[in-house]
C-alpha cells in the first residue's frame, strides 16, 4: 500500500464521501463527483479508491440491508473517519502553502 498522501482520486472520494453524509455510498459519490467536478469516473474506479481509502483507516463501510429493488443486493454505504478528515485538512493545508505567493499564470511569469 501507498503512503498516508491523498491522491487526487482519494481527495475527490474522501470530499464526496463528507459531504454525503449517510447518504455516501457509489452510486451517489459517482454523481457528487461528476457534479461538482465534471469528472466521470467508473464504478470500479470508485469502489477501487474506496477500499484504498479503509485500508489507509480513513473511511469506514457497512452493508445495508437487501433490498427487492436491487435485486436483493445489499447497497455498501461509507462514512469518513476523523482520520480521514484530519487528512483531508493537512492536505488543504500542504497545497495552500505551496499557492502561497502564486497569483494567476497571467500575473506570473512562466514559460510557455
Amino acid at each position: 500500500m501507498k503512503g498516508t498522501h491523498l491522491g487526487e482520486a482519494e481527495h475527490l472520494m474522501l470530499l464526496a464521501v463528507w459531504r454525503l453524509g449517510k447518504n455516501a455510498h457509489g452510486a451517489t459519490i459517482r454523481e457528487e463527483i461528476l457534479e461538482r467536478t465534471g469528472r466521470r469516473l467508473s464504478v470500479s474506479a470508485i469502489y477501487v479508491t474506496l477500499v484504498r481509502l479503509e485500508k489507509k483507516g480513513y473511511v469506514s463501510s457497512f452493508l445495508a440491508d437487501p433490498t427487492p429493488v436491487r435485486g436483493g443486493k445489499a447497497k455498501r454505504y461509507f462514512t469518513v473517519k476523523k482520520k480521514g478528515i484530519a487528512e483531508l485538512e493537512e492536505s488543504r493545508r500542504r497545497m495552500e502553502r505551496m499557492w502561497e505567493g502564486l497569483g494567476a499564470a497571467s500575473e506570473t511569469e512562466v514559460t510557455p
